[in-house]
């Protein structure tokens, strides 16, 4: 079948050239197409044509895209979607002035969730998280990636691998399970971390590659949570049984995350709040994608990630929300965005590359989706504006109109 996209006042194509992520200066090129329009076969693009050639008869269905922009579809590669609770009550005690190191400590933050979700059943749960993943599609989301986390034993770290895997099917979007085991220690557990360790390398890991319910295997490492040495073991593991690896570090104390992820060849790093100027130059030397969540910062009044160093230092640099009920409670990535030109620095087309190609190579989907390029994924994002400037200057605004996912129209 073949569709047209007709008439945009802009297609914003984040062009790579076949390189298909962007590293340091290259995130500021957006490439910006005018007077075209976009030509569908199936779920593929075609062509991208110059309008007043076309005769709109030679296709099946033409979508008017007239006073429109046309970005590649977004692509929201940190959340923590699945989840199940309130922690309404933390964030007063945040407004108060106790840290989130504290209340962690005090047996809240991630252990209060962990409880929600193991009394919760997997109806319950795709019942409560079915409504954010519609928000996502209607910012123009088509790719979201979804963390496990907390359930922090087998059978509820499974339940939630499951839920996240059902939300995959019923849904037209793309959505990528990340195993995240190693979030903290669960309670019964905080005696004997190594038992914890043993049950995530043992018993967790092979099953979750045997049943392929995760892409990707990821970990906390921080005071609070995981050693670098614990990681190690836990990315040893994961990477034996086929799991590609990802690492949230950097966050609020520097003890060796970064070093042990980049070891391993990680897919991202995230967080990287408090990353020092020697590891920045570690990053900027490999093929690893910085992850960096603004909403948590904002959040939780904490240092920002140094994107301007990052970017200068020709890292490939992604943005997320990182939506989850504890740090960020922040689901809307145009805000995310505006955080990021706002609080980091980042200028309106490096935030665009880093919600596009670069969030699509943080997920290992860079060849197919991430850019608009002939040959790749029909998705996109349409918005409602004639400059694309506009996406991160609303400050709030979701000006999202029209989502396109595999070449068919999935919100309107």
């Amino acid at each position: 079948m073949k569709k047209l996209l007709f008439n945009p006042t802009q297609v914003v194509t984040v062009n790579t050239n076949g390189k298909n992520f962007k590293r340091g200066k290259e995130l500021a090129e957006v490439d910006c197409v005018f007077d075209s329009s976009i030509v569908i076969e199936d779920d593929i693009i075609k062509d991208i044509t110059p309008t007043n050639s076309i005769s709109k008869k030679s296709f099946n269905e033409v979508i008017d895209l007239t006073d429109k922009i046309v970005l590649p579809g977004l692509v929201e590669c940190h959340t923590h979607t699945a989840f199940s609770g309130s922690r309404a009550n933390e964030f007063r005690q945040k407004l108060a002035g106790v840290g989130y190191e504290e209340i962690a400590n005090a047996g809240g933050g991630i252990l209060k969730t962990v409880s929600s979700v193991r009394s919760a059943s997997f109806e319950e749960l795709v019942k409560t998280v079915k409504p954010r993943v519609e928000f996502f599609i209607s910012q123009g989301v088509t790719t979201l990636e979804i963390k496990s986390g907390y359930g922090l034993d087998f059978e509820n770290e499974r339940k939630l691998l499951q839920v996240i895997n059902f939300l995959d099917e019923i849904f037209p979007i793309d959505i990528i399970a990340t195993f995240l085991g190693a979030h903290t220690f669960p309670p019964e557990f905080e005696e004997n971390k190594k038992g914890y360790v043993d049950l995530i390398i043992n018993e967790m890991l092979p099953h979750i590659s045997n049943q392929k319910l995760a892409l990707f295997c990821d970990g906390f490492c921080e005071l609070t949570a995981f050693t670098a040495e614990e990681i190690e073991l836990i990315f040893n593991a994961a990477t034996v049984n086929g799991l590609k690896l990802k690492l949230h570090t950097e966050q609020f104390n520097t003890i060796g995350g970064l070093d042990a992820a980049l070891n391993h060849n990680a897919v991202s790093v995230d967080h990287l709040e408090v990353i020092n100027d020697n590891d920045i130059i570690k990053i900027s030397n490999t093929d690893t994608v910085a992850a960096l969540l603004p909403g948590v910062s904002f959040f939780l009044n904490h240092t920002y990630a140094p994107a301007r160093k990052l970017i200068e230092n020709n890292v490939i640099v992604a943005l997320a929300t990182d939506y989850n009920p504890g740090s960020s409670h922040i689901s809307s990535l145009p805000l995310v965005m505006s955080l990021a030109a706002l609080k980091m620095k980042m200028t309106i087309e490096e935030t665009i590359s880093a919600v596009t190609i670069n969030a699509a190579k943080a997920l290992c989907r860079q060849n197919s989706i991430g850019s608009i390029e002939i040959g790749k994924k029909a998705d996109f994002a349409i918005f409602n504006t004639n400059e694309y400037s506009d996406i991160v200057y609303e400050i709030g605004k979701n000006l999202n109109c029209i989502t396109i996912k595999n070449g068919n129209v999935i919100y309107k």
